[in-house]
């Protein structure tokens, strides 16, 4: 079996790229190679630093109008690019080349597509008295969080819940199913 490469893509804070780099640290046959990110001061670069994981940083102009992450990407033999946390639409050269999966803090088709993100979704989930939440992991077409879903686990809302409590529970449903799906879809690429 060959060895299976990872490219993580993150724009912020990055704890969802550190888990799935801690997850996959011991793993013999599926490596997290590379973290990108379009955001310098994204601290998932330093997180990614601290486990000896390449990182690159990249303009929209990089991302769109050239061939730059496509090519690099492609260079580096990357099985798998996965978003956690990564804010930007993702190119149609870049969704031919690669298979893309994401992660979205809410049970898709809710609480989706542009400007719908971290505490906006939750926000969102919370004023509309919604029973339960949760995540969807789905791969990437050209709009956002439309692809196919790979996977959704769902979380209990309560009336008295927060936004951050929703975001708290959330959290736990994507560090604990996060890296296992990912696993399973790159175990599924022939």
């Amino acid at each position: 079996m060959n060895i299976r490469k990872i490219a993580v893509f993150a724009s912020g804070s990055g704890t969802n790229a550190q888990n799935i780099i801690e997850y996959f640290a011991d793993n013999k046959w599926i490596v997290v190679d590379s973290l990108w990110s379009n955001n310098s001061k994204a601290f998932a670069l330093e997180r990614a630093k601290q486990f000896g994981i390449e990182t690159f940083v990249f303009s929209r102009d990089q991302l769109i109008n050239t061939t730059f992450v496509v090519d690099e990407l492609k260079r580096r033999n990357i099985d798998l690019v996965v978003l956690a946390g990564f804010l930007w639409l993702i190119p149609p050269s870049m969704i031919e080349a690669f298979k893309i999966i994401n992660i979205h803090p809410a049970l898709l088709p809710k609480y989706g597509g542009k400007g719908m993100y971290g505490m906006k979704v939750h926000e969102a989930v919370v004023e509309n008295k919604e029973k339960e939440s949760g995540i969807t992991i789905h791969f990437v077409n050209e709009k956002y969080d439309d692809g196919a879903i790979v996977f959704q686990a769902k979380c209990e809302v309560s009336e008295n819940d927060s936004a951050e409590d929703v975001a708290s529970k959330v959290h736990q449903l994507e560090y604990k199913y996060f890296p296992m799906i990912i696993e399973e879809v790159v175990n599924d690429i022939s």
